[in-house]
């Protein structure tokens, strides 16, 4: 178990935009950064950190948090596996106790399957090295493919032994779970027999963005025909290789640096080009390029360059991947080796600077490389042309951006030597026929009984009307809960006839004072499950600590989904920021300007909205006839309310003045 103490310094040292900014591609917005959600597939910016208050909210799917919050959303971390990371990450040293046999034993599955593969790495990698078999098999393949000491030690190459449980007898020896050896297909279990799935291979670790073993690639060194070549761990809970892009951690700080990735085919070619100095490259491991695999590219940056091999066939083949990068909204070029090269070779061959140079003469964007390409198809032919045309067409509509799509129909008829017009109609073509295969919503049915309808609906909109305001009193308290102000405070006191009237008060008071006060008098409990849980533990926080509210803070006590909440809050001032509203001569209004003007108003506007509810109770009672046996003090009770809803109604736009301490 972590020390309280370790997890105090985790907290007051990690940066949430240094955290996220691993694994996220920020840019500054103000006071705040912004970048493309990383758990949804979306276009315009809708992710926001906060280095001030220390949190960060994801406007497309509603999660929110502090830095260990999104580690455990992006990185499936346990909240131990986060801080962990952190002090890790920050060279914190982490004081703990030893876990018990029944805590070891409580460790969820995902848990135990990183458990194990951790440990498979380790052992091939220590094969490859130590072992008589490993250094003349494994280490010689590596050494002839000229991998350094350095690269080797980077990348975590192994090697596993040509005996058929090597592996498996040695993890069982060291107490691992065969039922997790078999999880994550590191061993093969049939008939109360196992063996090990890579034997013979050299092996190579494929890691997450965080660097957690997922899988692993096993490629053999025999000439045997009935085996594959290439070997991957099959599908699991922790690996699914269309997510999964293999050098994506060591790649992922210069992928961001350079904003461009190279993508490549095999293990070798990304391991040959780090080792020349050429770090932004990943491959897709030898599988057809997906979307989520473009996706995880696009969180860190927009720009793609193909890296194709200079096999004919195989750029053919490989061009269908560039549809995919289009779709995504991304830019993308496309670099082909010489006839028989390959990333790999031709970085064995030439220095740095050499394939630096060679990268940028030669990578063309996309449209110019896929008319170079199927020209050479066509040959003459007009048929052909009229399909190569089309094909490239195609492609265009693929992008989302209205001007991107125009600027290549311009290039394209330059290139191919036809109208514009042509072109222009036949993309309409297509993208209406896109339109037309898309799936439409069925249409709510109508309800047979409208009376019951509109009722629902009704309720609805009541519920929604105290929820928005409960989240309000939220929102000033994260935001403004410390703020000094001076309130013009309407005061309902009764005169000497018995009558209500109203009294103008100034009282200089904070915020979450003001409105701890209001909602204390008018005995107000919150609706909304969540929100009874947020306000005593910011109402206490408040109160203890000095200054605004440390939100990572509150994140070391409160369930993760409850601060996704507040950090969705907390951010809600600001989200108009991501529309860039002033680019259009928009000017949003600070809330901060009026921070005093908005605690009154929405505390009388939830006063106003309770006497109103309780006031259609009462209706409901006189029109039923129903009547309390205490009718003549429900009657009066129904009078008093009345006279408040009127007295409220005249107030909600009180004016108050800010106040300076």
């Amino acid at each position: 178990m972590i020390s309280k103490t370790t997890i105090d310094n985790v907290f007051e040292t990690a940066r949430v935009e240094e955290v996220i900014g691993d694994f996220v591609q920020l840019k500054k917005s103000g006071s705040n950064f912004k970048g493309l959600s990383p758990f949804t597939d979306e276009r315009s910016p809708s992710f926001m950190v906060s280095p001030v208050k220390q949190i960060w909210k994801d406007f497309s799917s509603g999660k929110g948090g502090n830095a260990v919050a999104f580690l455990m959303e992006h990185e499936h971390f346990t909240y131990p596996e986060a801080i962990k990371y952190l002090a890790k990450k920050y060279n914190i040293e982490v004081e703990e106790t030893e876990q018990t046999d029944e805590q070891k034993e409580q460790a969820n599955e995902r848990e135990s399957m990183y458990v194990v593969s951790e440990f498979a790495k380790d052992y091939f990698h220590k094969t490859l090295l130590n072992t008589e078999q490993g250094k003349a098999i494994g280490l010689s393949y590596f050494k002839e493919r000229d991998f350094s000491e350095d690269t080797i030690e980077k990348f975590q190459l192994g090697y596993s032994p040509d005996t058929w449980d090597a592996f498996t007898s040695e993890a069982i020896r060291k107490g691992y779970k065969l039922e997790y050896l078999e999880k994550t297909g590191l061993s093969i279990v049939k008939e109360e027999k196992q063996f090990d799935r890579f034997k013979g291979r050299v092996m190579f670790p494929i890691q997450s963005l965080s660097g957690r073993v997922l899988g692993f690639g096993g490629r053999i060194l025999t000439n045997e025909k009935k085996a594959a070549k290439y070997l991957n761990s099959p599908e699991s809970d922790i690996y699914h290789k269309s997510k999964v892009l293999y050098g994506i951690y060591h790649a992922k700080q210069a992928i961001a640096k350079e904003d461009n990735c190279f993508l490549v085919e095999g293990y070798t070619d990304v391991i040959q080009m780090h080792q020349l100095g050429i770090e932004n490259v990943v491959s897709s491991s030898g599988t057809a390029l997906t979307p989520e695999q473009i996706r995880l590219i696009n969180r860190l940056t927009p720009n793609i360059t193909v890296l194709f091999d200079g096999d004919a066939a195989g750029q053919r083949a490989s061009i269908r991947g560039i549809d995919l990068i289009l779709e995504q909204g991304m830019n993308v070029k496309v670099c082909s080796f010489p006839e028989g090269e390959d990333p790999d070779s031709f970085s064995r061959k030439h220095t740095l600077t050499e394939v630096e140079d060679f990268l940028k003469e030669n990578a063309k964007d996309f449209i110019q490389y896929k008319a170079s390409l199927l020209v050479k198809e066509a040959q003459g032919d007009p048929v052909k042309k009229a399909g190569l045309v089309r094909d490239m067409v195609e492609s265009i509509a693929k992008i989302p951006d209205v001007i991107k799509r125009e600027i290549y129909v311009q290039e394209c008829a330059r290139i191919m030597d036809i109208t514009e017009n042509v072109l222009f109609n036949t993309l309409a073509q297509i993208r209406n026929k896109g339109k037309k295969d898309v799936v439409k919503e069925e249409k709510p049915k109508a309800s047979g009984n409208g009376e019951m309808v509109a009722l629902k609906n009704e309720e609805k909109v009541k519920f929604r009307r105290q929820y928005e305001l409960e989240q309000n009193i939220i929102k000033l308290l994260i935001t403004f809960g410390k703020e000094p102000v001076e309130f013009l405070d309407l005061m309902i006191e009764e005169d000497e006839e018995g009558n209500l009237v109203e009294k103008e008060v100034k009282r200089e008071l904070i915020i979450y004072e003001k409105i701890y006060l209001d909602l204390q008098e008018d005995e107000v409990e919150f609706a909304n499950e969540d929100f009874q849980n947020i306000y005593p533990v910011l109402i206490e926080h408040l109160t203890r600590e000095e200054g605004e509210i440390k939100l990572d803070q509150l994140g070391q006590t409160l369930d993760p989904e409850i601060m996704g909440k507040i950090s969705s809050i907390a951010f809600e001032p600001e989200r108009h920021t991501l529309h860039k509203w002033d680019t259009h001569e928009i000017y949003v209004k600070s809330l901060k300007d009026n921070s005093g003007l908005e605690t009154v108003q929405t505390l009388l506007n939830l006063r106003h909205f309770l006497i109103q509810s309780k006031m259609s109770e009462f209706g409901e009672q006189l029109k039923s006839g129903e009547l309390p046996e205490n009718a003549k003090e429900f009657m009066e009770e129904y009078k008093d309310y009345k006279t408040l809803e009127v007295l409220i109604a005249k107030k909600r736009n009180l004016v108050i003045m800010p106040f300076m301490r």
